[in-house]
């Protein structure tokens, strides 16, 4: 799986469109092999993102669990210790994700 794609389930607050359709986005680049798409394929590509991104939106607001919310600050710190133990420093951050 790609390592950006992030868990958007079960999140207060919820995830957001935008966060739904950058895991979109790199799911249709990931199965497609194309960071860009060439212009031929460039309305094809873009109609994937969009349904990939409408059915991520739909599963998302339609999960249903009895585990509680998870904080994104907490979730945050916790990735950034991974990386830190891992690779010895802060990973970089990505547009999408708040700073603590």
């Amino acid at each position: 799986m790609c390592r950006n794609i992030r868990m958007l389930a079960n999140f207060a607050p919820p995830a957001t469109a935008a966060e739904i359709r950058a895991s979109a986005l790199q799911f249709v680049r990931k199965v497609s092999g194309a960071n860009k798409p060439s212009k031929a394929n460039e309305e094809l590509f873009n109609q994937a993102v969009e349904e990939v991104a409408a059915a991520a939106e739909r599963l998302v607001a339609g999960w249903v669990t009895s585990a509680p919310p998870r904080d994104r600050d907490i979730e945050i710190r916790k990735h950034i210790e991974r990386s830190r133990l891992r690779f010895g420093k802060e990973p970089k951050r990505t547009p999408i994700e708040p700073i603590p």
